[in-house]
C-alpha cells in the first residue's frame, strides 16, 4: 500500500523522510513482535531498544556499554524512561504507542537518532524539546516524523487536561476546539515545539493517520482498553544507517 509519503508494507510503515536513517512504525500485525521486526531490519533482536514507559520525560541516551549488562540490568536502565536517543549505528531506538504521539528524530550531519513517546502529559512536559537539547541536534539540520496518533476529533478531554496545557503557557487558540467538550490536537503541539526551536518546517513530516479510526491498521487504547484489559501497541522506530 503506498500512502503521499510513505509505504505500508511487512507490517511497517516505512517512512521514506530521512535519507540516512530507516524509520517506521508497526501496524497491527506486527506490534511489538520484536523477533519479526528484527528480521524485518535486519538487525539482532537485543538491538532493538524499547524503554518501560510511564509518560515522564525521562530521557535515556544509548552507548555501548548498555549492550555488555545482563538483561536484567539492562531493563532497569530502561525502566520509566520516554525517549530514547543514540549515536550508534544498527542500533533501533523506539517508543511505543497507541494513541500517544511517537515523534521520530534524525540529525543525519552529526548523526544522532531519537524516538519519543509524547502523550498529553509528556506533551505539557516538553519531552520532545527536552529530548533535543538532551542529544544537543542540531535543529537546522533535524528532520522530524511525528508518527500516526489520536487525532484532534477524537481526542476529548476534560477541564484539567486543557488547563495542565494552558497553564504551561500553549496558544490554545492553535491547539484546542471546543466541541461538547475540549479537543486537542497532540500532534500539533508537538510540531509547535519543534517549531520553537527551529526546526526547519518543510523537514517536519506529520502522519495523519489517527489510530482510534484505523482499527484495521493501528492499536488505539481509546478505542480498545476496557478496565484492566490492556490493548497491544504500535512500534514506532529509527535506524542510523550504517554508512552514515
Amino acid at each position: 500500500m503506498q500512502l503521499a509519503n510513505e509505504t505500508i508494507a511487512d507490517g511497517l510503515i516505512r517512512y521514506p523522510w530521512f535519507s540516512r536513517a530507516t524509520a517506521f512504525t508497526t501496524t497491527r500485525g506486527l506490534g511489538r513482535d520484536f523477533r519479526r521486526l528484527s528480521g524485518i531490519i535486519g538487525i539482532a533482536e537485543e538491538r532493538i531498544i524499547a524503554p518501560h514507559q510511564v509518560h515522564s520525560d525521562s530521557i535515556f541516551r544509548v552507548t555501548p556499554d548498555l549492550f555488555s549488562l545482563p538483561e536484567d540490568e539492562r531493563r532497569a536502565r530502561l525502566e520509566g524512561v520516554d525517549a530514547v536517543f543514540t549515536t550508534m549505528r544498527g542500533v533501533c531506538v523506539g517508543v511505543s504507542t497507541a494513541d500517544c504521539v511517537p515523534v521520530l528524530l534524525a540529525d543525519e550531519e552529526t548523526g544522532i537518532a531519537a524516538a519519543v513517546h509524547a502523550g498529553w502529559r509528556g506533551t505539557v512536559k516538553r519531552i520532545v524539546q527536552k529530548t533535543i537539547a538532551a542529544a544537543k541536534v542540531q535543529a537546522a539540520t533535524m528532520r522530524a516524523v511525528i508518527g500516526p496518533a489520536i487525532s484532534c476529533e477524537r481526542f476529548e478531554v476534560g477541564d484539567e487536561v486543557y488547563e495542565a496545557f494552558r497553564n504551561e503557557g500553549f496558544d490554545m487558540a492553535k491547539i484546542a476546539l471546543r466541541k461538547e467538550k475540549w479537543h486537542i490536537d497532540l500532534q500539533e503541539c508537538n510540531r509547535r515545539q519543534l517549531l520553537e526551536l527551529g526546526v526547519r518546517e518543510e523537514n517536519i513530516f506529520v502522519e495523519k493517520l489517527c489510530t482510534y479510526d484505523n482499527a484495521d491498521l493501528l492499536f488505539s487504547a481509546r478505542r480498545e482498553q476496557r478496565g484492566a484489559v490492556k490493548c497491544e501497541r504500535n512500534f514506532n522506530a529509527i535506524l542510523l544507517d550504517e554508512t552514515l
